[in-house]
């Protein structure tokens, strides 16, 4: 996978912080992932089509993402329940959707966000298809971005 193809999705996320929840991300280094591993809590996932395809995961601890979606609504959420899997698969879609716009050259579709609840999940992608894991920290906490991507 090329790692441009990267780039449009960390904008995307970052803007996304920026804009709806006022607040700068720090992304971290973006690595391969060799492994299934890191484990997460609860992750938004958009299936990507076209003349590539691949997948794009935000995921989050639990804490982290209660903060995050309660600050995207405005009210403070608590539990694990119908507000905060919208609320982040809201999220995915917004930074898929912002990404998308900057890989026209893929004529690319995005399907309906899932979301993946469950203490220490992870995220696996096709068999030959890399994934890229971008880190990123900001003041709700870390959380991380999962990228896989294949072309034609």
């Amino acid at each position: 996978m090329n790692v441009a193809y990267v780039n449009p999705f960390i904008s995307a996320t970052m803007n996304m912080f920026k804009t709806m929840l006022n607040t700068d991300l720090k992304p971290g280094t973006p690595t391969i992932k060799k492994e299934l591993l890191p484990a997460y809590d609860i992750s938004g996932v958009i299936g990507l089509s076209g003349e590539a395809q691949g997948s794009i995961a935000l995921s989050f601890p639990k804490v982290v993402a209660l903060k995050i979606v309660s600050a995207l609504i405005g009210t403070e959420i608590k539990i694990v329940g119908p507000e905060l899997t919208d609320g982040i698969g809201e999220l995915a879609n917004i930074i898929a959707g912002n990404a998308k716009q900057d890989l026209a050259q893929f004529h690319l579709s995005i399907s309906l966000p899932n979301v993946i609840i469950g203490k220490d999940h992870v995220i696996a992608s096709p068999s030959g298809t890399p994934t890229i894991i971008v880190p990123f920290s900001c003041v709700f906490g870390n959380f991380a971005m999962e990228m896989s991507l294949k072309t034609k």
